[in-house]
């Protein structure tokens, strides 16, 4: 292997929905370098970060049937019991409910939590507040997907922004086929992603555990009995 390809295998790969924002902050870099170096110096920090931002690294995935694995990176916000956002059509009863908080520190680019049919995507529009408030879930801007399994089990997964998140992007369509893992968007600059799981799963995880996408298992449905209890250490 030559050095010029070690060096870009230690190199996370970037998201495309990032190649804008970057762009545009390398050419202020350069503009402001010119004007006057201390203000380069800053938009050069400020470009470095947007590329870490919209970083997009690859991950292992664990293939079990039954496995439900974690949307998004980031902090476990909550593990309890909650009614879906009523746009979705997936259930009026309480259903097992994680969801997720995004700093803005954290991957952004959003993962099916499990293989299956796209059966809905819904968005709805809402207020920008703290993604970490209760508040949020129900009046913040929203994108929700229904994803249904070859068993017919449904799922739900809800793409929320957040104070300074703008814009949330969905990559998937109504009708499509998803793999574990495989990415549904990304939301920029700080957000939440929820997951609706079936009646009578058991989540796996604990609030304030730390959440990989696509790697960290939340339910294990083909064994719903196996709960586990937390310490902290």
């Amino acid at each position: 292997m030559s050095i010029i390809d070690s060096i870009r295998a230690q190199l996370v790969p970037i998201s495309s929905h990032g190649y804008p924002f970057i762009a545009a902050c390398a050419v202020a870099t350069i503009l402001l370098f010119w004007l006057w170096a201390p203000l380069g110096w800053i938009a050069l920090i400020l470009t470095i970060f947007c590329a870490y931002f919209f970083r997009d690294p690859t991950r292992i995935m664990p293939i079990r049937d039954g496995l439900i694995v974690a949307p998004a990176d980031g902090r476990i916000l909550k593990v309890d019991e909650a009614v879906p956002p009523a746009e979705m059509e997936l259930s009026e009863q309480p259903l097992p409910h994680v969801a997720i908080f995004l700093s803005l520190f954290d991957c952004h680019v959003n993962r099916s939590p499990t293989a299956g049919r796209i059966e809905r995507v819904v968005r709805r529009q809402g207020t920008y507040q703290a993604a970490d408030e209760d508040k949020a879930a129900e009046e913040n801007e929203r994108n929700g997907l229904v994803i249904v399994n070859e068993a017919g089990t449904k799922f739900g997964v809800v793409q929320i922004a957040g104070m300074i998140a703008r814009r949330i992007v969905c990559t998937v369509r109504e009708g499509g086929q998803l793999g574990v893992g495989e990415r549904i968007g990304i939301i920029r600059f700080g957000s939440r992603v929820d997951v609706y799981l079936p009646a009578g799963a058991r989540p796996l995880v604990a609030e304030g555990q730390r959440a990989v996408a696509g790697e960290t298992v939340i339910a294990d449905l083909s064994n719903p009995d196996d709960g586990r209890s937390f310490r902290l250490g």
